[in-house]
């Protein structure tokens, strides 16, 4: 059914209505700092001055950022966070890894690790709305969990199951909009069209002394290894402050811009906080109200980062994500697969807490008048 027109008075329009959980929200000033490039930057080599020197700011502001320990690296390549998992079943995982397991995305990392050289993965798994405790096995050679799962807005904590454990997180909603211990990590990867703000198709990833080692190794061991995954010639090319093929240029750019101006406004723990104000506001606000609730039963696992909040069964969310969209108001409907009467709400460190507050009263606007 289609929803009725509803115009929403303009004290509810937040400044800027996109919420989406990726791509995400860019900042019109980074657009603004791209544009401003003119003819220096876009459509040059990137093996030149200009897009290294691009990709040299960002390695060492993502090093700064996170406070990387003596030893750790940056690495990047194409093909997003997607194409990392492949990489990680041919150059990082020696044997057989275990997942945790509780949304699309973790299921899918885990389904990469089915590869045929591998033994056949671990799985612990729980069920959407929660997660799961990983535990040390010792025929476990690789631990994969997942810091945010964007497509059910849970948060896992990230420790590592025992001292010894080589652990690789998939980072891709949470990196940059909440705190981690990267002594706690091996390999942390993402792709930045969320809280990095830019566009998707590239992968970056902390790596450990260890990890290094490990990719070394598993190269050097006669593995079949395709170029493209081949990690070892990603961290040839990422010391040289390039990718192995043509990367995009404007993703580059607005991966760096966006992590310096998370510098600027106070590191990783004021990016967390600013994204935590928002996702509070978004809880706050569905705790209170008469037909929505948190979808993330236990607060101690509610994402700071993507919020999925239900609604009773006698709204349909559908309608009014429909509405909101029609209003500028754009992709604030729940992940496809999960099958939920909700919405998703990104609160990224890009998006003004503010516009958070607005867009709460903006849903109860639409809600009272369907």
């Amino acid at each position: 059914m289609d929803a009725p027109e509803i115009t929403l008075p303009n004290d509810l329009r937040p400044a800027d209505g996109r919420f989406g959980s990726g791509p995400s929200k860019v900042r019109i000033e980074a657009l603004d700092a791209l544009a401003a490039t003119g003819t220096s930057y876009l459509g040059t080599s990137h093996r030149q001055a200009g897009v290294k020197d691009v990709v040299a700011r960002m390695r060492a502001g993502l090093a700064s950022l996170f406070q990387l320990p003596d030893g750790y690296e940056v690495m990047l390549g194409n093909g997003g966070a997607t194409a990392f998992w492949d990489a990680m079943a041919f150059c990082l995982i020696e044997r057989k890894s275990q997942h945790a397991v509780f949304g699309e995305f973790s299921a899918k990392c885990a389904a990469a690790a089915e590869a045929p050289h591998l033994d056949t993965p671990e799985i612990v798994e729980a069920e959407p709305g929660t997660h799961p405790l990983p535990y040390a096995n010792d025929d476990v050679d690789l631990y994969a969990l997942t810091h945010n799962e964007t497509s059910t807005g849970v948060m896992m904590p990230i420790r590592r199951p025992s001292p010894s454990a080589f652990v690789a997180v998939d980072a891709t909603s949470a990196a940059g909009g909440a705190e981690v211990d990267p002594n706690e990590v091996d390999v942390y990867y993402f792709a930045p069209q969320k809280c990095f703000a830019s566009d998707g198709g590239l992968w970056l990833a902390l790596v450990s002394p260890a990890a290094i080692d490990r990719i070394q190794t598993i190269a050097g061991s006669g593995r079949y290894i395709p170029a493209f995954l081949d990690l070892h010639v990603a961290l040839d090319n990422s010391r040289k402050d390039q990718t192995y093929n043509t990367p995009s240029l404007a993703t580059l750019f607005l991966t760096a811009h966006q992590i310096d101006w998370l510098l600027e406004a106070g590191g990783l723990k004021a990016a967390a906080h600013r994204s935590a104000r928002s996702s509070e506001a978004l809880y706050t606000w569905a705790e209170n109200s008469n037909y929505a609730m948190p979808f993330v039963k236990d607060p101690e696992q509610r994402s700071s980062v993507v919020a999925t909040v239900d609604f009773d069964p006698a709204i349909d969310a559908a309608r009014v994500a429909k509405v909101l969209r029609a209003n500028g108001i754009v992709d604030t409907e729940p992940y496809r697969k999960l099958g939920r009467n909700q919405l998703r709400i990104a609160t990224y460190p890009a998006i003004d807490p503010s516009d958070v507050e607005i867009l709460t009263h903006a849903i109860d606007f639409v809600v009272e008048r369907l």
